[in-house]
């Protein structure tokens, strides 16, 4: 399996010179942004870290092959090619083993950035514990990779469409670290309020790097901290939840289950909000890369 993993020429001289790197998950870029935009949104992404002095490393697979860091046309491929599924931690060997190609979800991104030594994560939204769990076991692979490894992730919250509530409790029966970046109240990505309140706030990257400096002194960076970074302008809550009435039905009147309903629901967003939903979205990618950047950088 001797090339199974591949750094990108920029990312490779980033950790030979140590210096801050910001790993960014790929299925946004398949999945989750239209085409052209999501290009364009990706560059955007790469843009925003590198000028707040940080190296970004999107992570991928194509061709059997791991990439940490895209080359340009790497980045394209992962774009517009129509090959692109979209691979959890279970899914990477095998994915590898066929030679097939595949965007990372969260819990994926974060496994393969910790493997290469990489701790610090922006994201979207974080997946979780979906509703009805109780009776569909419907949990995200999010939680548990998280549960298992070093790495700090910026997010808006969890994905509104979950079980917000259950999700805060698996993450701290997991002993998840959380704080809310300038917040107390748990954000809930197209939201800044998900309607929970939480323990920890703090108010700079510097004090961010303090915690995790602190993580390795007690010995508890064994699970993930999660900074929840809420969205700057919010979906009208009343709207929202309109959306997400109206999407929920649909989803079990087709018959929408497991997996397809987080990418289900999220395209629903977009047509019902006639493309709002969208634009919310893509701007807490950016803001979270800003701010995972200014953390990566505040450790050094």
């Amino acid at each position: 399996m001797n090339g199974a993993i591949k750094f990108s020429a920029e990312v490779s001289a980033a950790l030979d010179a140590k210096k801050p790197i910001v790993a960014l998950e790929s299925t946004i870029i398949s999945h989750g942004l239209p085409r052209p935009s999501n290009l364009e949104v990706a560059r955007e992404c790469e843009s925003i870290v590198r000028g707040r002095g940080a190296t970004p490393a999107t992570i991928a697979l194509l061709d059997g092959v791991v990439h940490i860091g895209l080359e340009v046309n790497e980045l394209e491929a992962i774009a517009n090619r129509d090959d692109i599924s979209k691979a959890s931690t279970r899914d990477l060997a095998i994915i590898i083993a066929s030679g097939k190609s595949a965007a990372t979800t969260v819990a994926a991104t974060a496994h393969i950035a910790a493997l290469a030594g990489i701790r610090i994560f922006a994201t979207g939204g974080l997946g979780g514990v979906h509703r009805g769990a109780n009776e569909s076991f419907d949990e995200s692979a999010d939680l548990t990779a998280l549960s298992q490894l070093d790495m700090t992730v910026v997010c808006a919250g969890v994905k509104s469409i979950l079980d917000v509530h259950a999700t805060l409790e698996r993450l701290e029966t997991l002993a998840i670290g959380l704080v809310g970046y300038k917040t107390r109240n748990f954000p809930g990505f197209y939201l800044t309020d998900s309607g929970f309140e939480i323990e920890h706030q703090v108010d700079s990257a510097n004090e961010i790097a303090a915690i995790i400096k602190a993580r390795n002194v007690v010995q508890t960076s064994n699970h993930a901290l999660i900074v929840a970074n809420p969205v700057v302008k919010e979906m009208p809550k009343s709207r929202h939840d309109e959306i997400l009435k109206n999407g929920l039905a649909n989803a079990q009147r087709d018959g929408i289950d497991g997996k397809y309903v987080t990418p289900y629901l999220l395209e629903y967003f977009h047509t019902a909000s006639n493309g709002e939903s969208l634009a919310i979205n893509t701007e807490i990618i950016k803001s979270n890369c800003a701010l995972a950047a200014d953390i990566a950088v505040a450790l050094q």
